[in-house]
């Protein structure tokens, strides 16, 4: 098949309603009616003596790996190399590997294709996709997940182990990659939707005893472990809990709220008082005080001193008739 700057070989994984069904799980729900795209063409089908062709150069990765290992120890950078691929018209080698932070390995590319006559890829992957290349053998027994069928990797988080009430232990929630376990989402939907279907953990609910606490609950054999107020627990299956909560359920005697009216809005009853348009308005809207005028500063100043100055001349023609 023809790819990006040469040609490869390709394996087909799965053909029929598993391809279609492998499709959907890839393309995140993608129609059949409309695939994606195909970035390449696909020529013939591979003859014998080009799968031997494919076989010679895996044998040779691992040489290619070693010599990739020797220069990256060479240019001292912190990098681990994990895989290495040749392209099956040996146009093209790519080296997979891993690291903490970004790496400059410009030089190390240059010294790589002086070795290997070629052109040279350097991509960095995470853990899980490290996983998924070297492959290995999970804690149930059987290949990984992601090396064995799982198309594409989606993103897993710690809250999926905690919808399904599992233990928070790194190492028992954890696969050979050190992160999370892919399987914690396969089955993430029917916790959520069956727990949808019980009390909530620390909820109190009336109950024929009377006021009980829920304490823990078990979705696959339908059961609920209630805690009285007098610390005596029982264990009850979902169908009888609902009946009781059903029949000690107290009926609401809450009377109807009253329609507020809020504050300055006038209400009139209608009677045999008549009133007018100006009652109304004046009811309505508060009545307006009448606005002092304000008398300027220099004004009461010229006030006070000709009150000031008839004084003194008052008192002073009464000092002359004293006279």
């Amino acid at each position: 098949m023809e790819v990006e700057r040469g040609q490869d070989l390709g394996c087909v994984s799965a053909v029929g309603d598993a391809a279609l069904a492998k499709c959907g799980v890839g393309c995140d729900g993608c129609s059949a009616g409309s695939p994606p795209e195909a970035k390449g063409r696909v020529l013939r089908r591979a003859s014998g003596q080009e799968s031997h062709v494919i076989d010679e150069l895996r044998k040779a990765e691992e040489d290619v790996r070693r010599k990739v290992r020797e220069r990256v120890a060479k240019h001292s950078l912190p990098m681990k190399v994990s895989d290495a691929e040749w392209q099956w018209d040996r146009k093209k080698l790519t080296i997979y590997f891993t690291a903490d932070n970004r790496v400059d390995f410009r030089q190390l590319v240059r010294d790589l294709a002086s070795l290997f006559r070629t052109r040279i890829e350097l991509r960095q992957i995470g853990a899980r996709d490290e996983a998924k290349r070297l492959s290995g053998v999970g804690r149930c027994g059987r290949e990984y997940c992601c090396s064995s069928w799982l198309p594409e990797l989606r993103p897993v988080s710690l809250s999926l182990a905690k919808d399904q009430h599992l233990s928070l232990n790194p190492s028992q929630i954890s696969g050979g990659c050190g992160r999370l376990l892919c399987c914690l989402r396969y089955e993430h939907d029917f916790y959520i939707a069956s727990r949808k279907r019980f009390p909530k953990e620390g909820r109190t609910i009336l109950t024929a005893v009377g006021r009980e606490r829920v304490q823990a609950v078990d979705i696959f054999r339908e059961r609920i472990l209630l805690r009285s107020e007098d610390n005596t627990l029982r264990t009850l299956i979902l169908s009888e809990l609902k009946l009781e909560v059903a029949q000690h359920r107290q009926p609401a005697t809450a009377e109807p709220e009253k329609p507020r009216v809020p504050a300055g809005l006038a209400t009139f009853d209608e009677g045999p008082t008549r009133v007018t348009e100006e009652d109304a308005a004046a009811a309505v809207t508060p009545p307006q005080r009448p606005r002092r005028r304000k008398r300027r500063r220099g004004r009461a100043r010229r006030d006070r001193k000709a009150t000031q100055d008839e004084e003194t001349s008052t008192g002073s023609e009464g000092d002359e008739g004293g006279k």
